[in-house]
C-alpha cells in the first residue's frame, strides 16, 4: 500500500509543477537533448510519476509503440513556427512535453 501512496504523492507533486510553456522557451533544453515527447494517449503525470519510479520496463514499452520519445526535428520545426503552448513537467534532467492542440496523428517517417 505504501507504494501506492508514494506514486500518489509523487503525482501530487508533479501536478504542482506541470505547467503549460511556449515551445521557444524550450529551445535550449531540445538543443541537449533533454526534451521528451509524450504522445496525447497517456497521462502527462502518470508518464511523469514513472520516470521518477524508474519503472524501466513500463518506459521501454512506451518507447517501442511510440508513445514516449525523442522530438523530430520536423516536430520541432512545427512546434517553433507555430510557437507551441505545450503542457510541460521537469523530472531532472528531463522535460516531459505533450501538446494537446491537436488530435494524435500517427507517426509518419
Amino acid at each position: 500500500m505504501s507504494s501506492s501512496r508514494n506514486h500518489d504523492e509523487t503525482k501530487a507533486r508533479l501536478n504542482l509543477e506541470t505547467s503549460r510553456i511556449r515551445w521557444h522557451e524550450l529551445q535550449t533544453y531540445y538543443a541537449r537533448g533533454q526534451v521528451v515527447r509524450v504522445d496525447q494517449a497517456l497521462d502527462l503525470l502518470d508518464v511523469a510519476s514513472e520516470l521518477t519510479a524508474d519503472n524501466r520496463a513500463l518506459f521501454e514499452q512506451w518507447l517501442a509503440t511510440g508513445k514516449v520519445g525523442d522530438v523530430s526535428p520536423d516536430l520541432a520545426r512545427s512546434w517553433y513556427e507555430r510557437d507551441a503552448a505545450l503542457w510541460a513537467v521537469v523530472v531532472a534532467p528531463w522535460v516531459l512535453v505533450q501538446d494537446r492542440s491537436e488530435p494524435t496523428d500517427p507517426v509518419v517517417h
